[in-house]
């Protein structure tokens, strides 16, 4: 499997970070900064960090059989850490390490149960968490090899906090996850429209995720990623909305949301900005997947997760774009539900609510693949 070197993929958009470097207070202003250094650090590091975190005995259990670990950090840089809780140990006084042990089993059972995918890698691969990363760590990331959580800015004046711990939000944990998912399936290269297919697949399986653990209809569920990260000193719901791109804060220190919902609002910007702005045209895609989702009823993670979750497993390339992708899953829609099928028919409707036209292709061949590398699979233009 190969992975981009230069991906990093936090939960918090470095546009946030950036608004507030400039509108924050003085300390705000240096969590904001020393936040952002960390991740540049760590981006450069994420190579030599895959090649040694995850224990070889700690890779593989059969389908069905979660294979949890949750470290603390202890406020330092050293991962994985002081093994906290594993598999089947009954809950501790620490919210951080139970919320990361839930979350993980959460995001585990959604991809085992409903689209028999055995952990993040489909062979099996424990889920390893680290909690307490550094001090006052605005942020969690999935390295290429296991989960980070920061605590938020809990050092701060409590009338200066803006961050909760990046463990509350159960969504924020799927949503990380999924990059793993992603790592091994299209491998979608982090950057542009690519990118920002990266970061919103990993919105809708995070989002799946919660309306899973919480038992909600897609009508049901408000669509908000990161809803409980914000402290009450902020006015916002979370850091994104999938129903209503560009309406998830607006705040004077945060400043507006800034996601479009239709591709006629794509940001051009260059890579150096936010990786050409993944997460923030994300919303184009994560509102195609919402009002599919509505359009087709139930619960989503059902009849619209498995088109996205077939699409992602066996379509997507590491270059697909926006086109490549609204076109792969009404395919696929058509495969799994049958041509014109009110699935499909929803797909179609779906991206052309977010600016789109969805037309159906040739599907990449997916047989006779068995046992060779992903990489050279990924070379290749085919997916396992």
């Amino acid at each position: 499997m190969s992975i981009h070197p230069h991906a990093l993929e936090c939960f918090l958009p470095p546009h946030i970070l950036k608004q507030i470097v400039d509108q924050g207070t003085p300390d705000q202003r240096d969590w904001a900064i020393r936040a952002m250094r960390i991740s540049d650090q760590i981006r450069t590091q994420r190579l030599a960090l895959i090649a040694t975190l995850v224990a070889p005995e700690q890779l593989i259990a059969a389908g069905g059989a979660k294979q949890r670990f949750v470290y603390d950090a202890q406020q330092g840089t050293s991962l994985p850490g002081v093994e906290v809780r594993k598999e089947g140990d009954p809950a501790v006084s620490d919210p951080a390490v139970n919320e990361a042990y839930d979350g993980a089993g959460a995001t585990y059972d959604l991809y085992w149960d409903v689209y028999q995918r055995n952990s993040i890698d489909d062979r099996g691969m424990a889920i390893n968490s680290s909690v307490h990363y550094q001090k006052n760590y605005d942020n969690a990331f999935w390295n290429g090899s296991q989960m980070v959580y920061g605590d938020g800015d809990t050092g701060l004046p409590a009338s200066q906090q803006i961050f909760n711990r990046f463990t509350i939000a159960i969504d924020i944990i799927g949503h990380e996850l999924t990059h793993g998912v992603t790592q091994f399936t299209a491998n979608l290269a982090y950057e542009n429209e690519s990118g920002a297919l990266n970061e919103s697949i990993s919105d809708v399986f995070g989002s799946l995720v919660k309306q899973r653990h919480l038992n909600q209809s897609a009508t049901e569920a408000d669509w908000i990623i990161g809803q409980g990260i914000f402290t009450p000193n902020i006015k916002g719901e979370g850091i994104r909305s999938m129903k209503a791109p560009g309406t998830a804060y607006d705040d004077p220190v945060l400043g507006k949301d800034p996601q479009p919902a239709n591709m006629k609002d794509y940001q051009q910007l260059p890579t150096t900005d936010d990786s050409g702005g993944v997460h923030i045209n994300s919303g184009i895609p994560n509102f195609a997947f919402y009002s599919v989702a509505i359009a087709i009823g139930g619960n989503a993670w059902e009849k619209a997760g498995q088109i996205w979750y077939k699409t992602l497993k066996e379509q997507l390339k590491p270059s697909s774009t926006f086109q490549d992708a609204a076109n792969l899953t009404l395919t696929v829609a058509g495969e799994l539900y049958g041509k014109n099928s009110l699935e499909q028919q929803a797909v179609k409707t779906g991206w052309a609510a977010a600016g789109l036209s969805a037309v159906e292709i040739q599907l990449y061949p997916t047989n006779d693949t068995v046992g060779c590398p992903q990489s050279l699979l990924n070379l290749l233009g085919f997916n396992k």
